[in-house]
């Protein structure tokens, strides 16, 4: 929704909570504008078909015509479980920008739909459940942030921000690495792509000369700039995102052969974690890793034979996850077999 848009709709719902009215000033200060723009948001409420009355004078505002009410919401059954599960799976995975915004707007829409209708929604929300566990926290993103880079992506705007660079990178499940001094970055940003509980943006970055990608929690004070420029043609923001994910700056670069296809190596390796390559000798999976052991267990879990070329430590994190399987299949009743 365009921001001058929601501002109207703002308008609205200050209208709506007093129905007595408010005036020019108040209704400027709490959304954020000049009395002028208010005047033009009543006005356009006005051509939308609300009977919005305006008051002149020193203390002259505006009010909704006595009686006045928004109608329900008509959405069909089918319609309201798929936008108000679609809020609460966004919450749950983290998709919302600001914490409180899934709130209020289930709220809003529960409060406008038909009595019926909420009574059997409320019923669905009451009882369900997932049978995935909630993700890690992640860093919340600006809405602003957010608004302003969807809009350079779709006018094919360049774009400047500040960019703050952890000192070390952790994993993404590893929590929120400390940062240095923002430094100034420009882009031409091609896509956004939500993954993980994370937002990220990837396009060409002025400054490196490359395609780079960048968290949207550590980005501030979005400029739009002149120019305009093209996304090259079968760009996938996307793929592009879940491989630099995959090769990302950890401590151990692994390289392992597969003994299988490319087609079903892909149905069990996630492209944010390894990026697969059919060879002579296999399809090499290729890695870069903070922590080996977990490397060792995916591993062990895909069902195929397979052949470590890099690190010989990974080596060794297989033979000691052999080692703890071969005791704890020994063990019967906490005993150890004879």
């Amino acid at each position: 929704m365009p921001q001058s848009l929601g501002r109207v709709l703002g308008l609205l719902e200050l209208l709506q909570a007093q129905p007595a009215g408010q005036t020019v000033g108040q209704l400027a200060e709490r959304l954020g504008v000049d009395e002028r723009t208010v005047r033009r948001y009543a006005l356009h409420l006005a051509e939308l078909g609300i009977p919005v009355q305006g008051r002149r004078g020193r203390y002259g505002g505006y009010s909704l015509a006595p009686g006045y009410r928004l109608p329900p919401l008509m959405l069909t059954d089918d319609e309201a479980v798929a936008v108000l599960l679609g809020l609460v799976a966004g919450r749950r995975i983290g998709l919302s920008t600001a914490a409180a915004a899934g709130e209020t707007a289930l709220a809003k829409i529960r409060r406008v739909l038909p009595a019926a209708l909420r009574a059997r929604t409320d019923a669905v929300l009451g009882t369900l459940d997932f049978a995935a566990g909630r993700p890690a926290p992640a860093p919340a993103t600006a809405t602003a942030t957010l608004l302003a880079l969807a809009g350079a992506a779709h006018d094919r705007r360049p774009v400047a921000f500040g960019y703050t660079k952890p000192t070390r990178e952790t994993p993404p499940a590893g929590g929120t690495a400390t940062g240095a001094a923002p430094e100034r970055r420009r882009l031409d940003p091609y896509g956004l792509v939500f993954h993980g509980g994370r937002w990220f943006v990837t396009g060409h970055d002025h400054d490196r000369g490359e395609v780079r990608t960048f968290r949207l929690d550590r980005i501030t004070a979005v400029e739009a700039l002149e120019g305009s420029f093209e996304v090259p043609a079968g760009f996938d923001p996307a793929a592009r995102v879940a491989a630099g994910l995959a090769t990302g700056a950890w401590r151990h670069e692994v390289s392992v052969l597969l003994d299988t296809t490319v087609e079903e190596a892909r149905r069990r390796v996630p492209p944010t974690v390894a990026t697969l390559t059919r060879t002579r000798e296999g399809v090499r999976l290729s890695a870069r890793v903070e922590r080996l052991g977990g490397m060792a267990r995916m591993l062990a879990g895909l069902g195929f034979d397979f052949t470590v070329e890099a690190p010989a430590e990974l080596r060794a994190e297989l033979a000691a996850l052999a080692d703890r399987l071969r005791a704890a299949a020994g063990r019967i009743d906490g005993g150890e077999t004879g």
